[in-house]
């Protein structure tokens, strides 16, 4: 059945168990297959069946749990997350506005009984018109016997409040009871407005965690410069069709992905691929949306519109990346799915042990330690531990160039201890190019060559590009073809006037009687070197030859030698001849190397490799390399790969370039170091915060800890945790 895939907006999740419910909920539906709900960018990952589950319907559950899911036809705010934080930056002031006097008085003059009437009214302005949220959500929560953040802060901040008005309104009456008159009216309105300045600079720092989005989406032009109606007009991009005819001018953007048909130019295209030298571009050549036009007009078919666009694409895969969860969230998500539960019957215990064996005044101490577990008891830092560092992550890793498919991919990165590379198109170009020429007859050379230019121009075979390319690099004018025959699997054969050429393998030479002299130390050298000979004899008669071979990429070598220090093993294999695999691998210096491999000889190679519970990274470019690919525990495709390639594989290098294995392997390594920090602080502070909290330290010090400063600590635990993860940002790698 036909599965769609959406990423949907939620409001109203204010903790790591908020998401787990809506996660619960909706994974339960019919037709869900998937659903991943993101705390740290309030968002949900959702595969489903159209026919057999409801968006619409679903909202208007979730909006009975106390969420709202946004559908696209709600989303026609595009600033709805500068919206939201608006909303909480006036809730905020106002709360804050509210606690100075409210403390201030409490701390003063508060036994005043007036007093006491004043602060009652102040905090429960503050609670109606800036908390109201935390009680709305709390008693949503009630209905379904369930619990979240808001019912923590709704619990504490309410039991300080009634304690506090009982006080000021009977006074006596409790005074002649034994229980002492106190007010802590402060408590409220100061959690209040510390937990909601958490929340506005937790939001603040969780929008930066998300940047690499906003900057990808930013690099998407508005409108395209088209032909229609025999005339060239400006239009919204989104009214482009495949097909269409596209003007670009120097200094400006290409808004679409597609083929040059007239003029030429160098392209910047450093926002893609991350390389900032321009590619030389003519009629032809594809070109990549959102790339710059450097230099020169260019006109353009559009080819790609939309979402299918490579930058549209790159998007997606990162919104997906980022919202998708490690092995590692599972700890914390099933943790965070029963904490608050946990966190109110420690907090009824803690109440009943302080009436029971406290000293006086009971009641007193009884409710300050049960307030002060319900708010420092925050499991928001256990939820953003992890899906903040991955945002923050997969986003550096996309501005390098480097695509991550999801955080499992991310986090099997960091155990390769083991990596397999493709040969052709991988540590080399994958483009064959001339490394040895060579003439018998130093004074007809530049004649003998214009002939051989003039006879492969009319070859479509890649070794013939390759000596075109050459001989037009040494400035050689072509020599002018009256006759030509391509045969194939061995060679050409060109006619003139007045010469006869023949240009091919020595099968080709043999059937034509030619002595080639295959005894020549300079044809003997190349051989040795894993170049492929073409053979040129005009008039019957040997002439020369070219020695081709793909050229190993600029930093190849290095970066194997980086990676090699890293104490990773390198193997190589290739469906090449094994003279020129083997002199590839003495010049990377590869120990380990096969060569003449079939695409299903590749994936066996890599299962006997994982046999010897070796942590095996695949990185390949063709169609031949996918089932490898899938087999590795890391499939890592070069962006300049086939799309079978680049699907199989759990990272995408966009610029072919080994030196972004060594980064897109630090990126992992970091972010998944960065995670392992937060959920260890997250972790650490509840276990420390919470005993603390419930008076654990008073029979030995004397020592309560403030429901106040509950608050603060519980704010500053989940702002750290965003704090630490944006720490990867300025990481080098």
């Amino acid at each position: 059945m036909k599965q769609e895939k959406k990423s949907l907006e939620i409001e109203g999740l204010s903790c790591a168990s908020c998401a787990m419910k809506v996660q619960s909920f909706l994974k339960k539906q019919k037709g869900v297959s998937k659903a991943d709900v993101n705390f740290a960018n309030s968002t949900v990952y959702i595969n489903y069946s159209p026919n057999e589950f409801d968006l619409v319907q679903a909202k208007k559950e979730i909006k009975d749990l106390g969420y709202d899911l946004i559908l696209e036809s709600d989303t026609k705010n595009e600033y709805r997350e500068e919206e939201n934080l608006k909303k909480i930056r006036f809730k905020t002031i106002l709360a804050v506005v509210l606690a100075i006097p409210i403390f201030v008085l409490s701390m003063t003059i508060s036994t005043h009984i007036w007093v006491r009437w004043v602060l009652l009214i102040l905090t429960a302005t503050s609670m109606i018109f800036a908390g109201r949220q935390f009680y709305i959500q709390a008693w949503k929560q009630l209905r379904h016997r369930s619990a979240n953040m808001d019912t923590l802060v709704a619990i504490g901040t309410l039991a300080a409040f009634l304690f506090s008005a009982a006080n000021t309104i009977f006074p006596h009456w409790l005074n002649k009871h034994g229980i002492q008159s106190d007010t802590y009216f402060d408590a409220s309105a100061v959690i209040i407005a510390l937990i909601l300045l958490g929340r506005f600079f937790e939001e603040k720092a969780k929008g930066k965690t998300s940047d690499s989005i906003k900057k990808l989406i930013g690099l998407q032009t508005k409108t395209a410069r088209v032909f229609r109606e025999d005339k060239i007009q400006e239009i919204d991009i989104s009214k482009v069709i495949v097909g269409d005819t596209i003007y670009i001018y120097p200094g400006e953007k290409i808004p679409v992905d597609g083929s040059i048909i007239e003029g030429k130019s160098s392209i910047d295209e450093s926002m893609i691929s991350g390389e900032p030298i321009p590619v030389e571009k003519q009629i032809g050549d594809s070109v990549i949306g959102a790339s710059i036009n450097t230099n020169g007009n260019l006109i353009i078919k559009a080819e790609k519109i939309g979402k299918d666009t490579l930058l549209s694409q790159i998007i997606q895969q990162v919104k997906d990346a980022q919202g998708s969860k490690p092995p590692i969230q599972r700890i914390a998500d099933k943790i965070a799915g029963i904490f608050v539960p946990i966190v109110i019957l420690i907090a009824i215990i803690t109440f009943i042990i302080w009436i029971i064996w406290g000293p006086s005044p009971q009641i007193t101490y009884a409710i300050l330690t049960s307030v002060a577990i319900l708010v420092i008891a925050c499991p928001c830092a256990l939820g953003l531990a992890t899906p903040t560092a991955i945002m923050v992550g997969m986003g550096k890793a996309a501005e390098e160039g480097i695509l991550i498919k999801n955080a499992h991919s991310l986090e099997t990165s960091r155990k390769i201890n083991t990596i397999v590379l493709d040969k052709t198109g991988t540590i080399t170009e994958g483009k064959p190019a001339v490394q040895t020429s060579f003439w018998l007859d130093d004074l007809k050379a530049k004649k003998h060559a214009a002939l051989t230019l003039g006879a492969e121009q009319k070859s479509e075979h890649p070794l013939a590009k390759a000596i075109v390319k050459f001989l037009e690099n040494e400035n050689i004018d072509p020599g002018k073809i009256d006759d030509f025959n391509n045969i194939p699997g061995q060679g050409i054969e060109a006619k003139t006037t007045k010469h006869n050429l023949l240009a091919g393998n020595k099968s080709l030479m043999a059937e034509y009687n030619i002595d080639i002299d295959l005894g020549n130390p300079i044809i003997q050298n190349s051989i040795k070197r894993g170049e492929t000979i073409v053979f040129v004899a005009i008039d019957k008669k040997f002439a020369g030859f070219f020695g081709i071979n793909d050229t190993i990429k600029q930093n190849s070598k290095e970066t194997i030698h980086q990676l090699k220090r890293k104490g990773i093993e390198i193997h190589l294999l290739s469906g090449d001849q094994e003279i020129s695999v083997a002199q590839t691998a003495k010049k990377l210096k590869i120990p380990f190397f096969k060569a003449e491999v079939l695409p299903g000889e590749k994936m066996d190679y890599i299962s006997n490799l994982q046999k010897k519970n070796k942590k095996v990274a695949m990185v390949g470019d063709g169609i031949n390399d996918s089932p490898a690919l899938a087999q590795a525990d890391l499939g890592i495709a070069m962006g300049s790969g086939t799309d079978i390639a680049i699907e199989s594989a759990g990272i995408t290098l966009l610029h072919g370039d080994l030196d972004k294995i060594k980064r897109a392997l630090n990126i992992s390594s970091l972010t998944v170091k960065t995670i392992h920090q937060n959920l260890f602080w997250a972790f650490i502070y509840n276990i420390i915060g919470i005993p603390i909290a419930a008076g654990i330290l008073f029979p030995f010090t004397g020592f309560l800890l403030s429901p106040i400063i509950a608050s603060a600590a519980m704010a500053f635990s989940s702002i750290s945790v965003v704090g630490n993860s944006l720490r990867l940002k300025s990481k080098k790698i």
